[in-house]
């Protein structure tokens, strides 16, 4: 394991990158008129932002793309880990993007059918599964209990849920300013601080993917918090997504998503009970909106106090994933 100066300087890559790139793709994404659709349904105070620039998560992506690279010769070697981390963010991302283009394409708030979506993302995930299987096994820690247990063939639709669950969760938690970025700029440095200071002997590939998706999101919230100028869009969520869930997976830390990343857990939750209630009544709600951010911004909350509270209870989530493996 190298000095802590060196994973610090791989965030501090993965900030500057994101940032730069975000400042850059403002004034091009609103020549290119590549604006945001707001949901016709969704809440009337989110209708202001109708045109505002999507698809920054180009930026993230790219910053966190540098700093892995960087950390080759910051941190360790770029191995089978890191490789795949970067494979599974591009994947996921290029989802995203196919979505955010045809969207914009159509100048409505639809992109690829939910079919589509899945279809692709059970592809990757698989292959993410495949390749983890023969590379590096198919052990997985027990938080709390602290003990590896080995999944075997199981462990192939485990990684397969966790990616596209994952993928699909930050793409819901997307849905203020600033939320999704906050939220998994969090999540993604405990990720590192796990792999830094507590897994013995360190896990050098989840440290430097976790400090790259801590800078990169810094960097893209400079420009995402409120009133927000750019958007992730389904490119950085997904890719979001993707890179947090691989990380994790490396690090054979795949237990500790929903721990750390409750928030996401509950954003989706949320929609999946609001859907069913709704059908199973004929049309009534158990929330006012979802995802859950929206029941709450429908409350009488401004969307920066949600963003607040939700990165309070994802900090709290942390710690206690923390202490899980400690």
């Amino acid at each position: 394991m190298m000095s802590t100066y060196g994973y610090v300087l791989t965030a501090v890559i993965a900030f500057a990158v994101s940032m730069l790139v975000t400042a850059l793709m403002i004034p091009v994404l609103k020549e290119k008129q590549f604006g945001q659709f707001i949901r016709e349904d969704g809440p009337q105070a989110h209708l202001s932002k109708a045109g505002t620039p999507t698809m920054g998560g180009v930026a993230m992506v790219a910053g966190i793309t540098a700093a892995l690279l960087a950390s080759s010769f910051l941190t360790g070697g770029f191995g089978a880990e890191k490789l795949a981390i970067l494979l599974s963010m591009f994947a996921f991302g290029a989802i995203g993007f196919i979505d955010d283009y045809n969207k914009i394409a159509k100048k409505q708030n639809e992109g690829l059918t939910p079919k589509q979506k899945l279809a692709l993302q059970l592809i990757f995930g698989i292959a993410l599964a495949v390749y983890m299987m023969l590379s590096e096994g198919t052990k997985v820690l027990i938080p709390f209990a602290k003990v590896y247990v080995d999944f075997g063939i199981v462990y192939i639709p485990f990684v397969v849920f966790i990616e596209v669950a994952m993928a699909n969760a930050v793409n819901l938690t997307d849905g203020l300013d600033g939320l999704a970025a906050s939220t998994s700029a969090i999540v993604a440095v405990t990720f590192a601080v796990i792999g830094m200071f507590i897994v013995p002997g360190g896990d050098e590939p989840m440290a430097a993917a976790g400090q790259a998706i801590f800078g990169a999101a810094c960097g893209f919230l400079m420009y995402n918090h409120y009133p927000a100028r750019i958007f992730m869009g389904d490119t950085g969520s997904m890719a979001l997504g993707g890179v947090i869930s691989a990380a994790a997976i490396v690090g054979h830390m795949e237990w500790l998503l929903p721990i750390a990343g409750l928030i996401y857990v509950v954003e989706a939750m949320s929609v999946i009970i609001q859907v069913t209630y709704f059908k199973k009544t004929g049309g009534k709600r158990v929330f006012r909106m979802a995802p859950i951010h929206h029941h709450f911004e429908l409350g009488g909350w401004h969307e920066t106090k949600v963003v607040r509270v939700f990165c309070a209870f994802t900090l709290v989530c942390c710690v206690i994933a923390i202490l899980s493996v400690k």
